[in-house]
């Protein structure tokens, strides 16, 4: 009896995530599968190994100049479903759900409850999400498996396990095996890891044995011993080869990953709530506990992803990384979104503080806390908004230079038009998204809003 009444009680509790987990699908599937020249070449890779037991590629007359494991689950989904384009981005999108739950599962640990559902939703209706969750490429399947290296990280510190350490280390070797970006995601582990404080040393070398030894491991096996190549050979890839063509002209900006968020990536909404979220954290700390560490290492995690990139692009002049930030700085997302959701729990914890402050300082606390769910709604709204317009477009450019006509392009023959069924899906999905989180938030309203002495 008990056990059914833990088992009706988690379910819901989590039934705002199966809502905004299910208005994500319909969102990411009224979107058309995205096409270039790499969803080609990632597509013939997978596509070859059932002929040849290897990613290969015609045009190289090798195998791909990417980690084996995302054509290898792509090919284990051919074999089962059938080998085509739409079937691999079907696998493709249901990696990128699994990220949102992945990130309300981060958010709701570090954060809280409240604000995981938020991020999930923001993750859920971000167009740049969507957009890759929509095209046969890897990257997608790099970050649910980086997202859920974090999460068990995350566990494994606080519970100081050596037995959810080794997991995470499994989890982050899948990750290197699918695409090396995946680097990027041991800056947060590490900063957890030290605001954890550890003090065992035993305790401290073995979770560190287990997390490392998977990822040497399997990376030997493929790089040494199968492809009789160097251990390195997992960070050697053609786009760190070819400088940014002289014939175009153009002279990389060092702000060029900066335009990309601003005009494609995020949005001008999303990006203010974020760095208003940052900033009260820094201003007004004393309201939050522990929230603005947090928040300095999701800042730490975005501000290394991004100067990586710049160095890259900007100051070593390479052509691919410049003109791909909509992959490179992929990784950098998540950590976008759990700052900006987090304005959720700020904004409760500054209405119950307003409600006990003096009144020279009430006003002001209560303004800044609305101003905190003006701007998470606005980056609702903005989500919305983009998805919904790149969705109906047959040609997408993601441009680094906003007066330069370069930049990572994609395209579909059979946009989203508007009256299409396809459009009402995506209608539909935008209100399970919003419905979910209004069911989310309702005992936290109701309690915001009673009276004090009637609480």
């Amino acid at each position: 009896m008990l056990d059914r009444v833990n088992i009706k009680k988690s379910a819901i509790e989590l039934s705002p995530l199966f809502i905004i987990l299910i208005g994500a699908a319909l969102v990411s599937f009224s979107l058309s599968t995205y096409q270039n020249y790499d969803t080609q070449l990632e597509f013939e890779a997978a596509s070859n190994i059932a002929k040849m037991g290897v990613p290969y590629v015609e045009c190289y007359g090798t195998v791909i100049d990417q980690p084996p494991l995302g054509f290898y689950i792509e090919a284990l989904f051919f074999r089962i479903f059938g080998s085509s384009a739409n079937t691999g981005v079907t696998l493709v999108t249901l990696f990128g759900l699994g990220s949102v739950v992945l990130v309300y599962l981060i958010g709701k640990e570090i954060y809280g409850r409240s604000t995981g559902f938020f991020a999930a939703a923001l993750l859920g209706l971000n167009p740049w999400h969507l957009v890759l969750s929509r095209s046969f490429l890897i990257d997608a399947q790099c970050l649910f498996f980086s997202l859920l290296c974090l999460h068990m990280g995350i566990l494994a510190f606080r519970k100081v396990s050596v037995k959810l350490a080794l997991v995470s280390g499994l989890v982050f070797a899948a990750a290197m095996l699918t695409k090396f970006y995946a680097v990027f995601i041991l800056v947060p582990l590490l900063l957890f890891y030290i605001y954890s404080r550890p003090k065992d040393l035993r305790c401290i070398l073995s979770q560190l044995a287990a997390f490392s030894m998977p990822a040497l491991v399997f990376a030997f096996m493929w790089y040494q011993l199968f492809l009789g190549r160097s251990l390195l050979s997992i960070f050697h890839h053609n786009d760190l080869l070819d400088v940014i063509p002289a014939s175009t002209g153009i002279v990389a900006s060092p702000f060029f990953a900066t335009n990309f968020l601003i005009d494609y990536g995020l949005g001008l909404a999303f990006i203010a709530a974020t760095a208003f979220s940052l900033l009260l954290s820094l201003s007004l700390r004393k309201y939050f506990l522990k929230m603005p560490i947090v928040d300095l290492i999701s800042l730490a995690s975005i501000a290394f992803v991004v100067s990586v990139n710049v160095v890259l692009g900007a100051v070593l002049n390479l052509n691919v990384p410049y003109f791909s930030a909509i992959k490179y700085l992929y990784q950098a997302l998540p950590f976008f979104v759990l700052l900006t959701a987090s304005l959720n729990a700020k904004s409760l914890s500054l209405f119950r503080a307003a409600k006990t402050s003096v009144h020279s300082r009430k006003l002001m606390v209560y303004s800044v806390a609305a101003a905190a769910i003006v701007l998470l709604a606005a980056s609702l709204i903005s989500s919305m908004y983009y998805t919904n317009a790149l969705s109906s477009r047959d040609y997408l450019q993601f441009r680094v230079e906003r007066d330069v006509n370069y930049g990572y392009s994609l395209m579909t023959p059979t946009p989203t038009v508007a009256g299409s069924s396809l459009m009402t899906l995506q209608y539909g999905g935008f209100a399970m998204l919003l419905f979910g989180l209004l069911l989310a938030s309702k005992h936290r309203l109701t309690r915001l809003i009673k009276p004090r002495n009637a609480q």
